[in-house]
């Protein structure tokens, strides 16, 4: 089956159909919102408003994704997953705050808040390697 979850559970491999699941429209969406114009008469109008739902949609459901890896494991994953998740969550809470203070009084160029997201997932990613315990 799938093997890209170092955790071979059954709570694992869930995980990891989730993300497929959530992530393969997410990224399908953005691709064609960069490369094609096929969305460009929605901006401005009321019809935009769903397209930025549709996105969203993704995103919220790869978080309860990771909520539900958590719920679904034992208590070292549990812990770990959720110690990364909140170092995670305060690292990129902490960068955005300081980009947009830094927009608001040092003329740092504008950058889109949905960055928030990618911001969060690079954290959670570099984070694991040092958080090898539940302490």
């Amino acid at each position: 089956m799938l093997t890209l979850s170092k955790q071979h559970t059954p709570a694992g491999r869930r995980y990891v159909l989730r993300t497929f699941a959530f992530m393969i429209p997410y990224a399908l969406i953005c691709v064609a919102m960069m490369t094609t114009d096929a969305f460009d008469e929605l901006m401005g109008k009321p019809a935009g408003w769903a397209l930025a739902a549709a996105v969203a949609a993704p995103v919220v459901g790869q978080l309860w994704a990771t909520l539900a890896l958590m719920r679904e494991s034992d208590e070292f994953v549990r812990m770990v997953t959720a110690k990364q998740f909140i170092i995670a969550s305060g690292l990129a809470m902490a960068a955005a705050t300081f980009w947009g203070f830094g927009e608001s009084f040092a003329g740092a160029p504008h950058l889109p808040a949905w960055l928030i997201y990618p911001l969060f997932w690079a954290a959670f990613g570099l984070v694991a390697p040092f958080i090898r315990s539940s302490n």
